[in-house]
């Protein structure tokens, strides 16, 4: 395994990203491995997290904007929400540590809000389950 895992939760290529993207598209998510849990898998774990408002998970939806796994497999997640108002914060929270509970030692979360989050950060994917909700994505 490498030190250094990216995952992009979209097929462009955008090089070695140290941060999200600013361009218009789905949010690149930057990561570090160096634990014996890969960026991979703890996003692949996260895409049980499902945004209460939304019905779609944070993945998908462009939310998550990295994640870093020390050795000890203690992961901090840069994470945004919709909304800096949102009250359900303790509820996603929540739903990120029941869904990687045996993968990582720890989970902690750093709420970011720059740059703020936009439709735009949607992936192919995320767009597609919200138009089978009936939002016009």
């Amino acid at each position: 395994m490498s030190d250094t895992d990216t995952t992009e939760t979209t097929g462009a290529d955008t090089g070695a990203a140290a941060a999200p993207a600013a361009e218009e598209g789905p949010t690149v998510i930057v990561g570090t491995t160096a634990g014996t849990v890969s960026v991979e898998d703890l996003t692949e774990a996260l895409m049980d997290v499902v945004d209460p408002e939304l019905g779609i998970d944070v993945v998908n939806l462009g939310l998550i904007y990295g994640i870093h796994i020390d050795e000890s497999d203690v992961a901090t997640i840069d994470m945004t929400l919709t909304s800096a108002a949102c009250p359900l914060t303790d509820v996603i929270e929540d739903q990120a540590k029941t869904a990687t509970d045996g993968l990582v030692q720890d989970l902690r979360i750093n709420w970011v809000w720059m740059p703020p989050w936009g439709p735009d950060k949607i992936t192919p994917d995320g767009r597609d389950q919200l138009r089978a909700l009936g939002f016009n994505v």
